[in-house]
């Protein structure tokens, strides 16, 4: 992996994460004025955090996309390195790996940008799942098997509909064709456990969460940190696998 694509990694996913952790602040944090109860202007809570998201989305393939490819999403960098595993490529294990670790660094970075953005209202909100919910995703409904089965749902629809979209290549589908995506994704699919559908998304952010001096923060809820992990990177094989197996088979049927 070449250093300019490891900072291109790093420097988009950063751009998600600040502009995707910092829309749930805004909309949760107490007194902010895009506050969802005692803000100014009309209701925005879940279809102002799922714009806010997709645009992020937008926004970090824009910044990276025409150097790493934008992939910030290891669910993501999952799927090209199994694209290049089945067809001999050159993106192997070192490549996998380096782009994992930047999205990492840029998720985590992000993370801190936005906790001392919004510093005095940590103080001024009272529920410390609130204050969590800015980094990481919280289940609304607590149950281990169905909220991992919603996470690989969501990126599966991620990675086979955004494959579907790009020709297996994340960055010819265009900044704003995935943004789209992960928005209908979040209105769609993101009710039950908040679409993490992204493992640097969540765990980067949730260590922060951990290590930040938080105000009243209470615990990082390790016990559920495993499958916005898991869950994406199961739902991104799956995706893979029928975008390239049945996907791709059945249209040069129908082709032929």
């Amino acid at each position: 992996m070449t250093p300019e694509k490891f900072v291109a990694e790093i420097l988009g996913t950063f751009t998600l994460l600040l502009l995707g952790d910092g829309v749930v602040a805004g909309v949760l944090l107490a007194k902010s004025k895009a506050n969802q109860t005692t803000g100014v202007g009309l209701y925005n809570g879940w279809i102002v955090i799922t714009f806010g998201w997709g645009l992020a989305v937008f926004a970090g393939v824009a910044v990276a996309g025409t150097v790493s490819g934008a992939h910030i999403n290891p669910a993501v960098t999952l799927a090209v390195f199994l694209t290049s595993l089945a067809n001999n490529g050159n993106f192997g294990v070192d490549q996998l790996i380096g782009y994992w670790v930047a999205q990492f660094i840029g998720a985590m970075v992000a993370a801190a940008v936005v906790f001392y953005h919004y510093y005095p209202h940590w103080q001024e909100t009272e529920d410390p799942v609130l204050k969590r919910a800015v980094f990481c995703t919280v289940p609304q409904i607590y149950h281990p098997w169905w909220n991992l089965f919603s996470e690989i749902v969501g990126t599966f629809a991620l990675i086979f509909i955004g494959f579907s979209l790009s020709g297996g290549a994340p960055q010819i589908g265009g900044a704003l064709g995935w943004g789209l995506l992960v928005l209908v994704i979040g209105i769609s699919l993101g009710g039950t456990t908040g679409y993490a559908i992204n493992p640097a998304r969540d765990l980067g952010p949730r260590i922060m969460h951990a290590i930040l001096p938080i105000p009243g923060k209470g615990d990082s809820d390790w016990g559920y940190s495993w499958i916005p992990v898991v869950g994406p990177l199961i739902g991104a094989a799956i995706g893979w696998a029928v975008y390239n197996y049945l996907g791709t088979q059945f249209m040069l049927k129908v082709v032929s």
